[in-house]
């Protein structure tokens, strides 16, 4: 078993279409999650809301690394603890000033409390989700005995469990175990979403029934499926300079996720200026490049002050943590 697995984490190289699908999925999150797009445009920010999701869970689930240590995967964890800990905390604390959708009327400790450890608010949910799914990966795989499936079927159980308790989402767990269960298949997701140009023809079909906009109905994962299979498609045929964009922003998407809350709340001051174009694609081509920028620059100044260490770790530790961002609302 241990061998196995030693040869699973042993030929898992980084994978630029990852990286691409990432970069894919973040772009879409900031778009919806500014108000302004997403009120504008329901049907496609729920059809987003399909798929985005629960690719970034699978591709977590996939790249999270559990045949190692105690003490070095607990350092994984913690430094998704540290950064979801300070940012849920400050959200918190922001929507009970601010007329947010996420208003809080009275904030207390015990509010505090529950909004962390149990129901997390706003967009920092996934982090609270990812650290349990993946604790509870790495217990189940360290148990002895135990073939592969028995571990999968084991880790669904407890998903289950959880998910009772409202803590965390099944859907959202079963996406995770996803991701784990291609591990473990010695495939990688490229085997499993294969490339096809019939993809985009399929998802046409597919996006013509709203009703069927649901992640966890059968429908939304063939959506899921085949947005893969769509990305993956036109991967190969995006220009070098437009690709290397695209890959960097893949892999800087923790960053994105973790500051663009604070960036798509100051893009409404553009709404009042840009409120003559009635597409409001104005307003996107303008907001969704400001977050962006927004992002890199708050982390570079970090970088800066030396702070960066104390939210997301060395960078020995960041650079194992392959985080990818879900939307804003709790699945």
């Amino acid at each position: 078993m241990n061998a196995r697995i030693n040869q699973i984490e042993q030929n898992t190289k980084r994978i630029d279409e990852l990286d691409f699908l990432k970069s894919i999925f973040i772009l879409l999150m900031i778009s919806f999650h500014l108000t302004y797009i997403g009120d504008g445009y329901p049907l496609s920010k729920q059809f987003v809301y399909t798929f985005h999701m629960p690719g970034f869970l699978i591709i977590s689930g996939y790249l999270m690394k559990v045949n190692r240590p105690i003490q070095t995967f607990g350092k994984t964890i913690l430094w998704l603890a540290v950064p979801y800990f300070i940012m849920e905390t400050g959200y918190v604390i922001m929507a009970s000033f601010l007329p947010i959708r996420d208003h809080i009327d009275n904030l207390s400790a015990g509010v505090m409390l529950q909004k962390l450890f149990v129901n997390p608010l706003g967009p920092y949910w996934y982090l609270h989700t990812l650290i349990i799914c993946g604790t509870l990966y790495f217990a189940a795989f360290k148990l002895p005995k135990l073939s592969i499936i028995s571990r999968i079927i084991l880790l669904g159980l407890s998903y289950y469990g959880i998910s009772l308790l409202g803590i965390i989402v099944l859907p959202c767990a079963l996406y995770f175990l996803a991701g784990v269960a291609i591990r473990q298949s010695q495939h990688t997701p490229l085997d499993i979403f294969r490339k096809s140009g019939w993809s985009a023809l399929i998802l046409l079909l597919l996006a013509l029934h709203p009703e069927t906009f649901d992640k966890a109905t059968i429908e939304g994962i063939l959506i899921v499926y085949f947005v893969f299979s769509f990305c993956l498609t036109i991967y190969h045929y995006i220009p070098q300079t437009a690709k290397r964009i695209f890959l960097f922003l893949g892999r800087n998407s923790l960053v994105l996720y973790i500051f663009s809350p604070i960036f798509t709340i100051c893009c409404k001051k553009f709404i009042p200026y840009l409120a003559f174009d009635s597409t409001r694609l104005l307003f996107l081509c303008i907001s969704l490049p400001v977050c962006i920028i927004g992002c890199l620059a708050t982390r570079k100044l970090l970088d800066i002050l030396h702070l960066s260490p104390l939210i997301f770790g060395p960078k020995r530790a960041e650079s194992a943590i392959e985080i990818s961002t879900p939307s804003i609302s709790r699945c």
